[in-house]
């Protein structure tokens, strides 16, 4: 694959498509406040993406957005790009990382992450598109929460 790039602009249609495709959620894609990058295949389809959405106070981080192309799942890829949103994220000052997955717990275990309260999440990020989605559309009491902290002590 080629490298992670910053979502521009002209990136959203395709970025709809695929998370569409890998059934993510699409909401906030192109909000200034919602950090992605993506990655193209050698003729331009996006096979990858990752990302984060800070809380208010910067102290949170939602990571979202974390998907390979199907053909591509089990190779390592989607452990890869988590760690990059986690990085991006910690550079960006926050010191908790948390994110919803229904499908993916052990993964995400995997990398440090346990088992959260969605209602502490949902309090912690409550400005953030996701939660705000997730809360209006009913689909909050429906999802899983995992959170690690991202900075040791």
């Amino acid at each position: 694959m080629s490298s992670l790039t910053p979502v521009s602009p002209g990136d959203t249609a395709d970025l709809t498509d695929f998370l569409r495709e890998v059934d993510l959620t699409l909401s906030g894609l192109d909000a200034p406040t919602v950090h992605l990058w993506i990655e193209r295949d050698a003729v331009g389809s996006i096979v990858a993406c990752t990302g984060f959405e800070l809380s208010d106070d910067q102290e949170h981080a939602l990571i979202r957005s974390v998907a390979v192309h199907p053909l591509t799942q089990r190779t390592g890829e989607g452990t890869r790009l988590a760690l990059f949103a986690l990085a991006r994220a910690a550079e960006s000052g926050a010191q908790r990382a948390w994110l919803f997955s229904r499908r993916s717990g052990p993964s995400w275990q995997k990398l440090g992450f346990e088992a959260a309260d969605r209602d502490d999440l949902a309090r912690a990020l409550a400005g953030t598109h996701q939660v705000q989605h997730f809360v209006q559309s009913g689909q909050l009491s429906r999802e899983v929460a995992w959170s690690r902290p991202l900075r040791a002590g």
